[in-house]
């Protein structure tokens, strides 16, 4: 039996990750290698973080294991730390943030040390970005830096007709109830945000869109002037760097976290960054910086996918399968 170059075990617990995990998964076999994918069902909702970790870990084993004895791979990639949790065979570990750093107290209070245990016998680590990297623990394996791929997703609209978006699935940790607030008082007569992601009752100057297919809410961000959001803590914040690639304005907290997003939105717009959220919806709707979208756009370009295509091909995948890798 032919065996499978890579193995990626998949905890698909949002839609972002689905899609990162699918994304890397299109990258491997661009780059030549064969993958398999082990998927972890959905799992019952617990009451407390330690309790999900714990009954997403447990599958994840289990569908590692009977993967590996199927697909008998060189390499074994578990995305998340979740999934490494509990690992049959080592393997590397891709993530968007550690345990340590968005499991504090209680919330991790087995899943650090576990964790930490893992990092150092990863055969490779693989965070999304420099942040994730810089709240993992030490001592730990080599890392590489292996983003999710973010570009454009057409051609901008005629008109931004649209004031602001949100993005309000998992609406505490995104802070939609900040936003809402903020908006209601710092709206103008005729201006409208639109929550996507979630469902909500209208209201003047909120529209509640629902979730939505990613081509639909991509569409809605083309037309939208400003991307609105103010996160207790963002582990890596796609929403945020698709809005910029789409050209909408970033209008944010400095939310603690990996946050890949939040240098790009304070090298763009300085006034746009901060605790003063009404004030800088008004200047993002008010006085917008000139050529913002075009410098958005030029930013986010190490997250297009021909570079993370590139990256995978000639660092990532060598790294996987011949333990080497280059500088």
């Amino acid at each position: 039996m032919a065996r499978t170059d890579v193995l990626l075990v998949s905890i698909g617990g949002t839609a972002g990750l689905r899609a990162a995990d699918g994304a890397l998964a299109g990258a491997l076999r661009r780059a030549g290698a064969s993958v398999a994918v082990a998927r972890v069902a959905s799992t019952r909702e617990v009451r407390t973080f330690a309790l999900t970790d714990l009954a997403w870990a447990l599958p994840a084993r289990a569908a590692a294991r009977a993967a590996i004895r199927d697909a008998a791979p060189r390499a074994i990639v578990y995305s998340s730390s979740t999934a490494a949790l509990l690992w049959p065979e080592r393997g590397a570990i891709r993530f968007d943030a550690p345990a340590a750093g968005n499991r504090p107290g209680r919330h991790g209070i087995w899943q650090r040390p576990v964790e930490a245990r893992r990092f150092a016998e990863a055969t490779l680590l693989l965070p999304w970005s420099e942040g994730a990297l810089a709240e993992a623990p030490s001592p730990r394996a080599a890392a590489l830096v292996v983003p999710v791929p973010v570009a454009a997703s057409g051609p901008a609209a005629d008109a931004r007709d649209l004031a602001a978006i949100t993005y309000g699935a998992n609406p505490h940790k995104k802070g939609t109830d900040r936003v809402l607030a903020v908006w209601r008082a710092a709206r103008q007569p005729g201006e409208t945000l639109v929550v996507a992601g979630l469902a909500g009752d209208d209201e003047d100057g909120i529209r509640f869109a629902g979730m939505l297919a990613p081509a639909e809410y991509r569409a809605l961000l083309r037309r939208a002037r400003a991307f609105v959001t103010a996160p207790r803590r963002e582990d890596f914040g796609i929403a945020q760097l698709e809005a910029l690639a789409d050209g909408a304005q970033l209008v944010t907290t400095a939310a603690p976290g990996p946050y890949a997003a939040l240098p790009l939105a304070r090298a763009l717009d300085p006034r746009l960054v901060g605790d003063d959220l009404a004030a800088a919806i008004r200047i993002a709707l008010d006085d917008p910086a000139a050529g913002y979208a075009g410098r958005a756009a030029a930013a986010v370009a190490p997250w297009t996918p021909a570079a993370v295509d590139a990256l995978v091909a000639e660092r990532l995948l060598p790294a996987l399968l011949d333990g080497s890798l280059s500088s």
